[in-house]
């Protein structure tokens, strides 16, 4: 049942937000979830502990139940909100994630051994994910370019136990002369999905702030596609849910690389459709491909993902 926050009725968005989004979306539901509170969510690090070890810690003064799509994923309730306080959290055994941002390193499928670039990682916990994955096998690149965001995936990653990850400083579209087996690129983006835990957002936005992110997130994609194995996977994903940003940029990338391929994305999840035409632009059809959930399909955060191959 959605807990809907006390000033919802005080909040009110700009016109030609509500217009530009309602042609997207049923605004009114889009509306009243966004203007509800976040499931509380969780990741059991099976680094260090079982899912069925941390259960059994938790079980006692907790509901777990599983989050669809993620298997070491669980909404959790309880008396108590300040999950980040749980001697659990505190050791490393769980990462209070939202359940819709578990999705990419899902989606990303990295194997052991294998070296992986997350490219936009702070605060680290796609980064830990991957690495959880991978077993503490091969390497994974936790890159941000904010010298602060650094500190604290520094600290996630050491909590977590991920002894595989290099945390590095550079902005996304400096890199070069590496190759990597799978990239995350989880972009800067509007955030038009996470006003449920940033309302602010909607007093930030603008389609000159949209039009300027769009300009680098085609720079982060076509940089992380550049430096990519042939027969490699990367995955593009947002907390946003503008079309320019999301639809656009992808098509940007396949329409400038003939050995870019988008694959389905198969998980067990209610999803939107794509938006393969909005405003005076038409998208690549392929993009019909990408998952785009908005908050109110799944009772999360709204969030787009996209998985892309590079043909050999």
């Amino acid at each position: 049942m959605l807990e809907i926050m006390p000033n919802a009725g005080d909040i009110k968005f700009k016109p030609k937000f509500v217009e530009h989004y309602s042609k997207l979306t049923d605004f009114d539901e889009f509306k009243k979830y966004s203007l509800a509170f976040l499931r509380k969510s969780i990741r059991v690090n099976t680094l260090k502990i079982s899912i069925p070890e941390l259960k059994k810690r938790l079980e006692d003064k907790w509901t777990l139940t599983q989050v669809p799509w993620c298997k070491e994923g669980f909404w959790i309730s309880g008396e108590r909100r300040d999950i980040g306080n749980l001697a659990e959290h505190v050791l490393g055994y769980i990462y209070v994630q939202e359940s819709a941002s578990m999705i990419p390193p899902v989606v990303l499928a990295p194997q052991e051994h294998e070296t992986v670039l997350d490219m936009c990682a702070a605060p680290g916990s796609k980064t830990t994910q991957i690495a959880q994955y991978m077993n503490n096998t091969g390497v994974v690149v936790g890159n941000d370019v904010e010298g602060g965001r650094l500190k604290s995936l520094n600290v996630n990653v050491q909590r977590m136990g991920a002894s595989n990850v290099v945390v590095s400083k550079t902005a996304g579209r400096f890199f070069k002369d590496q190759e990597f087996d799978r990239i995350l690129v989880d972009a800067p983006c509007s955030g038009i999905g996470t006003i449920r835990k940033s309302i602010k957002t909607i007093n930030m936005w603008n389609l000159n702030m949209v039009k300027r992110i769009a300009g680098t997130q085609r720079q982060l994609i076509q940089t992380a596609f550049d430096i990519l194995k042939p027969g490699g996977t990367m995955v593009y994903s947002t907390c946003t849910l503008e079309p320019i940003e999301n639809e656009g940029t992808v098509s940007f990338l396949l329409n400038n690389n003939d050995n870019a391929k988008l694959e389905d994305i198969k998980l067990n999840i209610n999803r939107s459709p794509c938006v393969t035409e909005f405003g005076k632009d038409t998208y690549h059809p392929d993009v019909k491909k990408c998952l785009r959930i908005w908050p109110q399909d799944n009772d999360t955060e709204g969030f787009f993902v996209s998985k892309i191959k590079k043909k050999k």
